[in-house]
């Protein structure tokens, strides 16, 4: 019988302006208190893999990963090499995460070419495992190549991929050891599992055993309007990028997704949020008091997530030290 993932609590790190001593401070924090992971973003501000081993050197059990290091960004020999140096250091503690990201980062900030996301996906992940198997490379794919690449082995080195619609979410559970999600309507999630345990089915792994680690929107506030303002203003414009606006869609929100789009090709910032109705910032965010966020946290771990990865929407010190406090082990269980 395969061994089946346990819920396990955990913080992104605070926003891309967070200086490297307050993450420390921070990840000791969190361990002291019972928190299970931290899951890094690598969306500027901080290197998330440079940071890793930081955060794992000032922790003793706390698993530390990403969500998500880009696969446009960095080559797979550079990704090989890098886990493997955190995994000698650092065995059975580092969880990397891959992802394709968006057009505003990959084409925007980094000048890159997002294009054929599956394939890159797919291919990155054939070269990392035979980089990491210490096998010699001779690799020709549609759009990556390596030859004569070679390094020592690094074993049991888990490697999770994103998804979001079902051909990368089939192939995230088919080719990777977990499966990365985020900003989806609660009501896809019956889908959405549905197309995990498609593609673990097609690697003849029991679903069950696929760890699935969510990202979640918070703002753990008694002022609804606040957090439902916060999350439009972050990630209206992030819902007109062609990957989540499409997301969006097959989530089977269709007019809202168009009403976005078209709002946000017009530069009308007002149009392109007002899109996003209370219901629906409420079906993807996790906003409302300490109890209400507890409560929601249960439900989607009911509904098939393991990892739940919280994610403060407002750099606000309070509300940060109050979802700090609110999913220690003091104060909640599964």
């Amino acid at each position: 019988m395969a061994n089946l993932p346990r819920h396990r609590v955990a913080m992104t790190i605070p926003g891309p302006t967070a200086n490297v001593a307050d993450s420390i401070a921070m990840a000791k924090r969190l361990e002291q208190l019972g928190w299970d992971d931290i899951w890094l973003a690598d969306a500027g501000g901080l290197d998330a893999l440079t940071l890793v081993p930081m955060l794992l050197g000032a922790t003793e059990n706390t698993r530390i990963g990403t969500a998500v290091v880009p696969v446009f960004t960095r080559t797979p020999a550079v990704l090989a090499s890098t886990f493997a140096v955190i995994n000698q250091a650092y065995p059975g503690r580092f969880i990397p995460g891959l992802g394709t990201s968006s057009h505003a980062i990959i084409n925007n900030w980094h000048g890159l070419t997002m294009e054929k996301p599956l394939t890159r996906i797919k291919e990155t992940m054939t070269l990392l495992r035979s980089m990491m198997a210490g096998e010699k490379t001779n690799f020709e794919g549609e759009i990556l190549r390596s030859k004569g690449y070679r390094q020592a082995p690094t074993s049991n080195q888990p490697i999770y991929l994103a998804g979001l619609r079902p051909n990368m979410l089939e192939t995230a559970a088919e080719i990777s050891d977990g499966v990365i999600l985020n900003l989806f309507p609660r009501s896809a999630l019956p889908k959405i599992m549905e197309h995990i345990a498609i593609g673990a089915e097609r690697a003849g792994k029991d679903p069950a055993s696929v760890e699935v680690v969510c990202r979640h929107m918070m703002c753990l506030t008694n002022d609804k309007e606040l957090g439902r303002a916060a999350f439009r203003a972050a990630f209206g414009p992030y819902y007109a990028t062609p990957v989540y606006n499409k997301f969006l869609a097959w989530a089977g929100h269709e007019d809202t997704a168009k009403e976005i789009a078209e709002g946000f090709k017009a530069r009308d910032r007002q149009r392109t949020s007002a899109a996003m109705t209370d219901e629906l910032v409420d079906q993807i965010a996790l906003i409302g008091d300490e109890a209400e966020c507890q409560d929601l946290i249960r439900e989607y771990a009911a509904g098939g997530i393991h990892t739940h990865v919280m994610s403060p929407m407002i750099p606000d010190p309070q509300m940060i030290e109050n979802t700090v406090m609110a999913f220690s082990n003091e104060r909640f269980s599964f």
